[in-house]
């Protein structure tokens, strides 16, 4: 295809060198301040990668979304989902992982990328342990890089600011409508909030 880049070289010739600052800002393990970040975050989106190719999966939680088992080491509960475990199944085939996490208000992304295995261990679990409720794994992430991401992106979508943009979306059971036909989205919908109150966890 015309008009494609396709080496290295011709990126790099078309984007120039980066700043200072978006290479020293890269470390192995959480300094105090990424710490303190990344703590805060209650969502982050959590990418793998198997043999079906990549997976994004939305990640979040009441509190922090992921633990500090050590400076290079962090830990994220899998809470009740639908159980496809797309993020599961490339991890333990795969292992590599990125995280971004986000903040409410915030312009600014922290993104960690790493290594990550999925552990059952009983001392884990009991880490999330919460109002009778505990995770059926723990994802274990093993850092290897972890860095602030530009502003930028965020200051031009103006996600916190620029209020609910959701009025006319097409709901999750008018996706499934169309691609099952007879599919009762409408019924789907209506049932959704009460059977999502009874399993978030």
């Amino acid at each position: 295809m015309a008009d494609v880049i396709a080496d290295i070289a011709a990126l790099e010739a078309l984007y120039g060198t980066p700043g200072k600052a978006s290479i020293i800002k890269v470390t192995d393990h959480l300094t105090p301040a990424y710490r303190t970040w990344i703590l805060r975050s209650r969502f982050c989106v959590l990418t793998t990668v198997g043999p079906e190719g990549t997976d994004g999966s939305p990640r979040g939680d009441d509190g922090a979304v992921v633990q500090e088992l050590d400076a290079r080491t962090l830990l994220m509960p899998d809470w009740r989902g639908n159980n496809r475990m797309d993020s599961l199944r490339n991890i333990v085939t795969d292992g590599r992982v990125s995280l971004m996490f986000m903040v409410p208000g915030s312009n600014n992304v922290m993104r960690v990328n790493g290594r990550a295995e999925v552990s059952i261990a009983p001392d884990l679990l009991a880490r999330f342990s919460d109002k009778g409720r505990a995770p059926r794994s723990v994802i274990v992430i093993h850092i290897a890089e972890v860095y602030s991401q530009c502003a930028r992106a965020v200051m031009r979508s103006e996600i916190w600011t620029s209020g609910d943009q959701s009025a006319g979306l097409p709901t999750v059971g008018d996706m499934l409508a169309e691609v099952e036909d007879g599919f009762d989205g409408a019924a789907y919908d209506a049932e959704w909030p009460g059977r999502a109150a009874k399993t978030m966890w």
